[in-house]
């Protein structure tokens, strides 16, 4: 009897051997990174720039000098609810990855169960054996141990889908990255709107004040008998069109001042009082000349996460394709079981093993539909990958054409501006000495009001384009930092809330 048991016991050690042995086969196609190959980008030497020191692209926005720039883009990197919620999704994720891993390795459970029962001596137990020796109507069962089980993952279905699910995983840390990009390019570019909307209003304030004075040299020549009535209504409608470009520009300022204070994950107005001491708009900064293709594909959060989607598609291939072959699985348990006497005894042990085989032969091609399937969406993995490549590149090129052009234009309109200055100060002191008419004054007052406010719009303009160079190269974030962010001040903040 002991020879028979040795026998099975080593029947059965060199099945599980043989089944680990094969459980390092895994069926279907191995991932192999798809070659992006990109031409040097064309626009990228049209953004010069006179400063010689170009900022860290992980931390772009300190190259603006502007202190109160950098605290707005940390505080809302901090607080921003959009930022809250992509790190609660990677949670999720990392925990579904962690979970689909998990099913490499058996699962073990601790059962334990006591149940009482009265036979009904009419029911079919008792009618049959009431009248039997020894037969009792009172029952009492108690079990207690572990119980054991294991699929032995011999083709690879479940190890392709646990590194399925890791890829998803990163995927959706790169889009929490991507989350982050995108919330300290808003934050700046709602900064330098806000600036540049305090110095247009700065600037027509200046020149409100300037046509009032102009009505009331005109209101003076006129009580003279040196000009006529049409001159002070003329005067009049200048001074009502300059108040009249105020209120457009307190209405956009106000939407800029909330916006920033929802990207901060706070209520609209808890900052504005912060932001009304109005300063010069930054200047640009020195932005990356030698922009690679290669440095695009390695910083973009979205190539990151498309790439990462594509690996996970590629392992679902392999896992659909699993079902072909057949599946084992092992299963045992260990306790006592008692009816009667002492549950923890020699003669209460119970023990129980077993062995599992599963096959889907005939299925109506379920399975072949769920290869065809997961190569279906792999397909559609690579295309939206390879988009999303020509998109970034696209979004490259276009950031740098208009931060180039851009700052050509603020330097001719600061041109402009000088010139009008000129023109409309020789033209008050020509009206004054009565060689021209208001018409032309007021002519020329009109064009330096139009050309002050384009530049100041202009200049926000070009600290805006800066800002979408350093977003479309995919600034914001250290890639010397392994893909799973570290920085937890986000979920922190969204568990503090709660």
């Amino acid at each position: 009897m002991k020879q028979v048991n040795a026998k099975v016991l080593k029947t059965a050690f060199s099945s599980l051997a043989i089944a680990i042995m094969l459980a390092g086969c895994a069926v279907g196609p191995d991932y192999v990174a798809p070659n992006a190959e990109l031409a040097p980008l064309h626009n990228v030497a049209k953004a010069e720039s006179n400063q010689k020191s170009v900022p860290s692209i992980d931390r772009w926005w300190t190259g603006f000098s502007d202190p109160v720039l950098v605290t707005i883009v940390q505080r809302a990197l901090d607080q921003n609810l959009d930022l809250a919620a992509a790190m609660a999704r990677v949670s999720q994720a990392r925990a579904a990855a962690s979970g689909a891993g998990a099913e490499l390795l058996p699962t073990v459970d601790l059962g334990a169960s006591a149940t009482a029962q009265r036979q009904s001596l009419r029911g079919p137990t008792g009618t049959i054996a009431g009248d039997s020796p020894g037969f009792k109507r009172n029952v009492h069962d108690t079990t207690i141990g572990p119980a054991a089980s294991w699929e032995i993952d011999l083709f690879g279905g479940l190890r392709r889908g646990a590194d399925a699910a890791q890829n998803d995983a990163q995927a959706v840390e790169a889009e929490q990255i991507g989350t982050r990009v995108i919330v300290a390019a808003d934050a700046a570019d709602a900064y330098f709107q806000v600036r540049g909307y305090q110095a247009r209003l700065a600037i027509a304030q200046q020149q409100i004040e300037t046509d009032e004075h102009l009505l009331k040299l005109v209101q003076n020549r006129y009580e003279a008998g040196a000009s006529q009535g049409l001159e002070v209504a003329q005067a009049d409608a200048l001074l009502k069109s300059a108040r009249a470009t105020v209120p457009p520009l307190r209405i956009a300022l106000e939407r800029q001042l909330n916006r920033l204070d929802v990207l901060m994950g706070e209520q609209p107005g808890t900052y504005a009082k912060k932001l009304e001491r109005v300063t010069e708009i930054p200047s640009v900064p020195a932005v990356p000349g030698d922009v690679q293709p290669s440095d695009v594909l390695r910083r973009r959060p979205d190539i990151i996460a498309a790439e990462r989607r594509l690996a996970a598609s590629n392992e679902r291939i392999g896992a659909a394709i699993s079902d072909y072959y057949p599946k084992v699985s092992l299963s045992g348990a260990l306790g006592f079981d008692t009816m009667s006497g002492s549950l923890f005894s020699s003669k209460s042990f119970t023990a129980v093993g077993g062995a599992g085989l599963r096959w889907r032969l005939f299925d109506f091609g379920k399975v072949d539909a769920e290869v065809a399937q997961a190569r279906g969406a792999n397909a559609e993995a690579l295309a939206l990958y390879r988009q999303s490549v020509l998109r970034a590149a696209e979004d490259v090129e276009n950031s740098f054409m208009q931060l180039s052009q851009t700052v050509i234009h603020v330097v001719q309109i600061q041109e402009q501006v000088k010139a009008l200055e000129k023109s409309r100060d020789l033209s008050e002191q020509a009206y004054r000495a009565g060689s021209i008419t208001l018409t032309d004054v007021l002519d020329a007052d009109r064009q330096l009001l139009t050309a002050r406010d384009e530049l100041d719009a202009n200049r926000a303009d070009a600290a805006r384009s800066a800002v979408g160079v350093f977003r479309s190269l995919g600034g914001g974030w250290d890639t010397g930092a392994p893909l799973a962010i570290q920085d937890n001040q986000a979920a922190n903040y969204q568990q503090d809330k709660l």
